[in-house]
């Protein structure tokens, strides 16, 4: 069999996380290796393919990674992982507070399902929001999806509320910024009523006064975060019918990006 995909610092995060294996009082086929399962979400999570066209040198087969991605997520794997790692960059200093921004992308899902709506810059076809929330330097914090045709200002409490508790030396956990700078979407009274709530200032572009460029400066992080995310090539395109399918995928590519900025920084 191939070598696993994904580095052996990546598993030693992971493996910890995973549930214990079902026990087989019957017997029954040898279980596929934890490990190969999540060398094969992998291979589907960056290159798009196809669970059913999955190579064989990966070791695992699609519907056998599928039912571990599904399962995982239910046990929260990807939402703590992430936890964890945004908390190794929290140590190194390299999670900022100080500032985030937050803005929504919106896919075509091609089969429907939960979270799609009709697209109104697609002709209506069915389309999932996603909705992603930064730090200052772009480090992924929460997520959340909506239909296509979701306003992007009913999801900032969701999105906002999407951020885990991140534990940093002494104290009480964080998971709010002290700024939140959207765009203009968001010039609501009710979304900076919700930022007040969560003791977070905003700082939202008044339409028709305020010039988009200004909160440009500060924005530009988040459209960066989410081209990071359409690099995963099943993220460019929703073919999952079920939410939680298509949240465990996207949660995972947020907790690759934070992944990779440990690698570069911690």
């Amino acid at each position: 069999m191939a070598k696993p995909l994904g580095s052996d610092a990546l598993w030693v995060a992971i493996e910890p996380l995973l549930p214990p294996e079902p026990a087989k009082p019957k017997g029954g086929r040898p279980r596929v290796g934890d490990r190969a399962a999540l060398a094969g979400i992998l291979f589907v999570l960056r290159s798009g393919i196809p669970l059913e066209m999955l190579p064989t040198e990966i070791g695992c087969s699609g519907m056998t990674c599928w039912r571990r991605l599904r399962d995982w997520h239910a046990a929260g794997v990807w939402t703590r992982l992430h936890r964890i790692l945004l908390e190794r960059l929290a140590d190194a200093d390299q999670l900022d507070w100080s500032r985030a921004a937050l803005d929504a992308s919106s896919i075509a899902a091609k089969k429907g399902g939960a979270a799609t709506g009709p697209s109104p810059t697609d002709r209506g076809k069915p389309g999932t929001k996603r909705h992603v929330v930064v730090d200052r330097t772009g480090t992924p914090l929460g997520i959340s999806l909506s239909g296509a045709n979701r306003h992007d200002s009913v999801m900032l409490a969701p999105t906002l509320d999407a951020v885990p508790p991140v534990r940093h030396g002494r104290g009480r956990p964080r998971c709010r910024p002290h700024k939140l700078h959207p765009d203009k979407a968001y010039d609501h009274r009710r979304c900076r009523s919700e930022c007040r709530r969560r003791s977070i200032v905003p700082r939202i572009a008044r339409r028709g006064v305020d010039v988009s460029e200004r909160l440009g400066r500060y924005r530009w992080v988040v459209e960066r975060t989410l081209a990071w995310l359409n690099r995963f090539r099943r993220l460019t395109i929703r073919y999952e019918r079920r939410e939680d399918i298509h949240l465990a995928f996207t949660t995972l590519g947020c907790a690759l990006i934070c992944f990779n900025q440990c690698r570069r920084f911690c």
